[in-house]
């Protein structure tokens, strides 16, 4: 086992460094300059005023010699200053933290009480219930999350006013607050999660119920609550973690533009200020802050998969 986290972990060291390396090249050969942006824009930018704050921000040296200033200064924790707010990026990054992980969070954990009761109950019935977890998986990757928010925009927000359109209010400000700010988001986020685990936990469950081990389980005269919880659904749980941990990677790129509708003050929204206002330090730290989210969500299934399956803590 310690093997293989020691792999993880190096794996996801050179993960961050070819992210980070290849974000930094795409943002800067991108249209677009944060200096003329400072200045008010390219007609009240004057040319003297442009190469003297291009020279102040570093930003005359090659693309090489910056990210290499970079990288240096990442590994001592230090991830820079925003070029046009001047603050810290570490310190706006750790402000928007909590809202993204509470979006992924809140959505993945329904996700998977739904998702996973759904795919157990239709694998035991089958019959038309499998046919609606069918359906629903079809229907629910079909529809884009932003789709889904305006349209609960319009119904919850606008026509009935139950809930706000836009906003973030944090737990410690009140729970009731708290909820009414994020159920839109995580009902447009979460309804693709479902589709995926139900789906996923069926066809597992399925393969497992009409495995041969199984029926000599009944034929012992082992209680089918025993059979289906404690046998059949550990069997299937690995291909579900897969997809629980796809999942939790597939929301954190969907709180990009879900953020962006809602107005809320989280890492994807910072993200896509960051990339429009071509603020690169911005874009490089949450581009390494998603990598190391990814890399500790895999580390994890990693470690659930050992749990679940011996054989795995050998590989």
């Amino acid at each position: 086992m310690l093997g293989l986290v020691g792999r993880r972990l190096a794996m996801s060291v050179a993960l961050v460094f070819v992210a980070s390396a290849l974000t930094f090249v795409l943002v800067s050969v991108t249209p677009g300059d944060p200096v003329t942006t400072l200045l008010g824009g390219d007609q009240q930018a004057r040319a003297e005023d442009v190469e003297r704050l291009r020279e102040d921000l570093g930003l005359n040296e090659s693309v090489v010699d910056r990210y290499t200033d970079w990288l240096g200064n990442a590994l001592n924790g230090d991830l820079g200053e925003s070029v046009i707010t001047g603050q810290s990026v570490t310190e706006a990054l750790n402000s928007r933290l909590s809202v993204t992980l509470n979006l992924i969070v809140v959505s993945l954990t329904l996700s998977a009480i739904v998702g996973v009761s759904l795919g157990v109950v239709s694998a035991i019935r089958r019959g038309a219930l499998g046919k609606f977890t069918d359906v629903l998986s079809l229907g629910g990757l079909a529809i884009p999350s932003f789709w889904l928010g305006l349209v609960l925009v319009s119904i919850f927000a606008v026509k009935l006013g139950w809930f706000p359109a836009n906003g973030f209010s944090p737990f410690s400000e009140g729970p009731l607050d708290w909820l009414k700010s994020i159920t839109l988001p995580v009902m447009a986020l979460f309804v693709g999660g479902i589709a995926t685990i139900s789906k996923q936990t069926r066809n597992a469950m399925s393969e497992v119920l009409d495995s041969e081990f199984i029926r000599n389980l009944h034929a012992n005269g082992l209680p089918r609550r025993s059979i289906i919880f404690r046998h059949a659904l550990r069997n299937a749980a690995i291909p579900v973690v897969t997809v629980l941990g796809l999942s939790f990677i597939g929301l954190l790129g969907g709180t990009v533009f879900i953020e962006q509708l809602f107005v809320l003050p989280g890492l994807g929204n910072l993200a896509v200020n960051a990339v429009q206002s071509h603020d690169l330090p911005i874009v490089q730290g949450v581009v390494v802050y998603f990598v190391v989210i990814v890399a500790i969500v895999n580390l994890v299934i990693d470690l659930l998969y050992g749990w679940l399956n011996p054989k795995a803590r050998l590989r």
